[in-house]
């Protein structure tokens, strides 16, 4: 047992050696950067980590050492100030929480609001209260976001949250009216939006530089060397034509940002060569790990809960109640708790948090099986001397084991598919290929994260009713 939990994770004990490690939003244009800043230093690029609140916690807790971040980010979301500071200012204010900030990489990527309808400012929009507005979660929740510029052009709307990927189909299909956008978004000039000026200067600027942890360019002395190379190279034209290339023309993150460093690649990516890319062997093993270890400790632990709760009828309810509390927590909230909670992301939190949600079919089982178990059986195993352990070990268990082995058949065929979130917090898998399909709205690489994960379920599920056959056919 011990040697095949070292295999599984000896992949992710690699990862984890001392190299620097680049993190990265769940939107295109922080993809790209995020690559181009690990292929630029020979680090790891830990992809589409969530918004700006989990990437600051990341950097908090070293799970990350760097990432691409805006100026007026920094000072509204980070440093919770309204006042328009410059790169000196944000330093000496940064210093407080360890960080510093760096390399202005050429571009402002302002935030914006987008239309097809006839208007020219924000200042109209207020208007048009019909109007029906589409905007990012984490712009819906930001103090530089729709609270705030709701409050300055007092508007009337209640928009709707959905993933920025998805946006500008939903506007040019005809189902939104306004979108939240971005300033450096190709496919502003694509869909023929119209970005409504901001005539009363509510957004701040959003120059874009390298958020690190104060003691990072110290320990990584030559990334820091080859992102100095960066500082101005990436204008505003040269950053939105890297992001059509994903968005537009469809080419992978990692060939944008070798491109950009000067390598070429000529190969053309059909939905074979995306299924099969050269990360499938790492995303399945670091799948398979997710679901084996979160399993296997709920097995240890939600079998002896089970017991417990059908042997101690005062604690019948309170296991069972708590176990399916859980369950009603939704994973990506569970996620974003365990993150200060665990002082880190990625593998860690997923565990715990694939672990809670596998307890509830495992330890309810168990209950019920055992619960199920004919009070005369073990009435007469008592009558032969029995003990109560032994009762439960030779008679109670062997005859609930079908109905224990159903639910950890069940927690393993859903842990399978509930890995797929915990990418949205860098800890691999399936879901790495998900969460860069809806972020580019690539139909190619959503399927080709999804149908191995459902590949995958099913195999599971295969494999746990060959064994229950295996263990339930009766002796010749």
């Amino acid at each position: 047992m011990r040697a095949l939990l070292f295999l599984l994770l000896f992949p992710v004990v690699q990862a984890n050696a001392e190299t620097v490690k680049v993190g990265s939003k769940r939107f295109t244009e922080s993809y790209i950067l995020g690559e181009i800043l690990a292929r630029a230093a020979g680090g790891q690029h830990r992809a589409g980590l969530g918004n700006t609140a989990i990437l600051y916690e990341a950097l908090r807790s070293g799970a990350v050492d760097v990432y691409p971040e805006y100026t007026g980010t920094i000072a509204r979301e980070i440093l919770k100030t309204e006042e328009n500071l410059d790169l000196a200012a944000l330093n000496a204010r940064l210093a407080a929480v360890g960080l510093q900030a760096s390399v202005p990489l050429g571009f402002s990527n302002s935030y914006a609001l987008g239309t097809r309808l006839p208007l020219k400012t924000i200042s109209e929009l207020a208007k048009h209260p019909e109007a029906r507005i589409g905007l990012s979660h984490e712009f819906l929740g930001r103090r530089d976001g729709w609270p705030g510029l709701k409050q300055a052009y007092a508007l009337p709307q209640e928009p709707r949250g959905l993933d920025h990927g998805l946006a500008y189909e939903a506007l040019a299909a005809g189902e939104l009216d306004v979108i939240d956008l971005y300033s450096t978004d190709a496919k502003i000039e694509r869909y023929r939006i119209t970005v409504l000026d901001d005539d009363r200067r509510y957004f701040p600027a959003y120059d874009a530089v390298l958020l690190y942890r104060a003691d990072a360019p110290g320990r990584f002395p030559e990334a820091f060397a080859a992102w100095k190379g960066l500082e101005g190279k990436i204008d505003n034209a040269t950053m939105v034509r890297l992001n059509a290339r994903a968005e537009i023309d469809k080419v992978p993150f990692a060939e944008v940002a070798a491109e950009f460093l000067g390598a070429s690649s000529t190969a053309k990516r059909t939905f074979w060569s995306a299924l099969f890319a050269p990360d499938f062997g790492r995303l399945l093993a670091e799948h398979l790990m997710l679901v084996c270890v979160s399993v296997a400790a709920a097995v240890l632990i939600g079998v002896p809960l089970g017991i417990v709760a059908a042997r101690q009828r005062w604690l019948e309810q309170p296991v069972l109640v708590a176990t399916g509390l859980i369950q009603t927590i939704p994973s990506l909230a569970l996620l974003a708790f365990l993150i200060p909670l665990t002082g880190a992301i990625g593998i860690i939190p997923a565990l715990i948090a694939l672990f809670l949600y596998a307890l509830l079919p495992i330890t309810r089982n168990t209950h019920a099986g055992l619960t199920q178990v004919p009070a005369g059986l073990v009435q007469a195993g008592t009558a032969l001397g029995l003990t109560p352990p032994r009762i439960l070990r030779h008679v109670e268990l062997p005859l609930a084991l079908p109905t224990i082995m159903a639910g950890i058949k069940t927690s393993a065929v859903i842990n399978v598919g509930t890995v797929t979130i915990a990418a949205f917090i860098g800890a691999g898998g399936f879901g790495e290929r998900i969460s860069q399909g809806l972020a580019l709205n690539d139909h190619t690489v959503l399927l080709a994260g999804a149908l191995p994960a459902a590949a995958l379920a099913l195999a599971v599920h295969g494999l746990f009713e060959a064994l229950e056959r295996s263990l339930w056919r009766a002796p010749r």
